[in-house]
């Protein structure tokens, strides 16, 4: 075998003269009067080899049977390509290789797309040829972004005390949240374990067990509809740490993707990280996951609209929980009467919103003063108008845009507006890179349709010390020891300092009516290691293929993945999940009710 001795992004002008071995994929191929030229391709790059008709005459009756995508090994010396026949757009483009040697390691069917197309290549089809797929150079490129961001977490958390530690795969199933992916067991019919959706009790439990600090790069599985930021099968980073406070976990996390952002892209990201409340994140940007990239602060201007005389506000104002909001939209004057009405009303009826008002601010015809028109604004007094120019901070040529409706729908609506708007009007720009913690989370949400409350992150979380007393007279006001952080409108992690006092955790069950028998079925190992000297602990998790989507500009999770699955769960290229032979249905007690029409 023609063994490499360099790879085929590594030659250069001072390698002239020297002989080589190159192996890779024949990328093109091009018969120039019998003198055969082609650009050899491995992970690291391309280099141009040339075959000689006047060499040797077995060899070169090979080179020219040659083509893309076979797998070859060449031997062969450097030489500067001829003048005026370098290619800058290569990094090894003023050499190439003179073929003394060839091997054919092997052939390849031709590809079901080509390999680096301009043209763009069906997904469907990637995912079926995943392999094809990874041999482009965008893929490539996305997996040496995600393994240079692995090594740096790695070596960011040695550096900081922290031990690698796996945790079981095969557990059990404590169903809280999203649904568990199933495991039946052979040995014990008619019982199951669960794939981790996240490793949170054992890593508690090793805080238990004294490991001071701990790392895991995990697999993780929530068998829930994906989306284009999420998978059924992710991978995480997940951290935990004893003898902390909230302010510890933040530092080290926020050193870690500074360092991360640093050494990939060289971009400095300033620490540290601002922190805002989740309730202002709600107030300013109807979400907890605010992109900071550009202001366009929603504003409630439900006591203005409530004085007007336009019913569809008065009747709202004055409802339990209703809201009037708003937020402007710098230049967006010029939007047609059809550009909102089909491109932005139709937009938040997505979200629930069912109308969409809106005021153009212009200049009034007497002076120099900003004034609203829109078909509404007869319903308004000057001193309305008014208020809600000042309150927005409106200027001519801006346009003002409102929801009435329940405090939910009214920033679920506004706040994906504002995103919108932020990219159509070019306001978020890709390479402004700004992170922000999220902080005091409420600890619970009220659930109405179950009548109970429910965890905002996870049973787990410990709340703000100060609001334990109200956990006995409101727990919805109760504040958590949560915090998230966000880049750009996007969640990269979330965690919590954790409760560590079985007496606390009983008194967190009961209030999200986890009865005491409920408890000891799910999580009764875990209260029990509780009890045995838990030390103060917290931790978080990055979502590893998120911040790889991030760091390569891409808007598909799919694409940051080697091997991922599709929206509906399935993986193309194996064509799992798929059917078993009945035998291991038996072995494993497992019998499948099959539904179809009636005979």
């Amino acid at each position: 075998m023609l063994k490499r001795t360099v790879n085929c992004g590594e030659l250069r002008s001072e390698h002239e003269g020297q002989e080589v071995v190159l192996n890779g994929w024949v990328q093109s191929y091009r018969d120039h009067g019998g003198v055969v030229f082609i650009d050899l391709r491995d992970r690291y790059g391309l280099t141009q080899v040339v075959f000689d008709p006047s060499g040797d005459a077995a060899m070169h009756h090979l080179a020219r049977a040659l083509r893309t995508e076979w797998v070859i090994g060449v031997k062969g010396k450097v030489r500067h390509r001829a003048e005026g026949m370098e290619n800058p757009k290569m990094v090894t483009g003023t050499i190439e290789v003179e073929a003394l040697q060839l091997e054919v390691f092997n052939k390849a069917l031709t590809p079901p797309f080509e390999i680096d197309s301009t043209e763009p290549v069906n997904e469907e089809l990637r995912l079926r040829y995943r392999y094809i797929d990874l041999r482009c150079k965008y893929m490539q490129r996305i997996m040496d972004v995600r393994n240079k961001a692995t090594n740096i977490i790695r070596q960011h958390h040695q550096d900081h005390g922290f031990y690698e530690i796996e945790t079981p795969i095969l557990g059990k199933s404590t169903p809280e949240g999203a649904r568990d992916f199933l495991v039946p067991s052979r040995l014990a019919a008619g019982s199951f374990y669960a794939l981790p959706q996240s490793p949170q009790l054992f890593k508690q439990m090793l805080m238990v067990g004294g490991m001071d600090r701990y790392l895991q790069i995990v697999k993780c599985f929530r068998d829930e509809d994906a989306r284009a930021d999420r998978q059924v099968e992710f991978t995480q980073v997940d951290v935990e740490m004893s003898f902390i406070e909230m302010d510890d976990i933040i530092s080290v996390t926020e050193e870690g993707f500074a360092k991360v952002w640093k050494g990939v892209l060289g971009v400095d990201i300033p620490l540290p990280i601002p922190r805002m409340s989740y309730a202002d994140a709600i107030r300013d940007y109807g979400i907890d996951r605010p992109d900071m990239r550009f202001e366009m602060l929603l504003k409630d201007v439900t006591d203005i609209a409530g004085a007007s005389d336009f019913k569809v506000f008065t009747s709202v104002a004055k409802s339990p929980n209703g809201m009037v909001k708003g937020l402007c939209a710098p230049g967006a004057g010029t939007y047609s009467r059809s550009d909102i009405e089909k491109g932005l009303t139709d937009f938040v009826g997505g979200y629930g919103a069912k109308g969409l008002a809106w005021f153009k601010v212009t200049k009034a015809e007497d002076s120099d003063q900003a004034q609203l028109t829109s078909s509404i604004a007869k319903f308004f007094s000057d001193e309305q108008k008014a208020e809600l120019i000042e309150r927005f901070g409106a200027n001519i040529g801006d346009l003002i845009l409102m929801v009435a409706s329940d405090a939910d729908t009214v920033n679920k609506s506004l706040a994906a507006l504002r995103c919108k708007l932020g990219s159509d009007l070019g306001l978020a720009k890709q390479d402004d890179w700004r992170f922000v913690w999220v902080v005091d989370f409420p600890m619970v949400e009220f659930n109405t349709d179950e009548n109970r409350w429910d965890s905002l992150h996870h049973p787990f979380t410990a709340p703000v010390p100060e609001d334990i007393p109200l956990l006995d007279s409101d727990p919805g006001k109760v504040r958590s020891l949560a915090y998230d952080i966000v880049l750009n409108g996007n969640e990269m992690g979330g965690g919590s300092v954790r409760i560590h006092q079985p007496e606390l955790q009983a008194k967190v069950f009961d209030i999200l009516g986890i009865t005491k028998e409920m408890a000891q079925e799910r999580f009764g190992f875990f209260v029990k290691a509780l009890s045995y000297g838990a030390p103060p602990h917290g931790g978080i998790a990055w979502g590893l293929d998120r911040c790889v989507m991030m760091l390569c500009g891409i808007d598909n999770i799919r694409d940051a993945i080697a091997f991922p699955k599709t929206q509906r769960g399935q993986c193309l290229l194996t064509e799992a999940p798929n059917v078993v032979d009945e035998s291991q249905l038996e072995e494993l007690h497992i019998e499948i009710r099959r539904e179809g029409p009636e005979d």
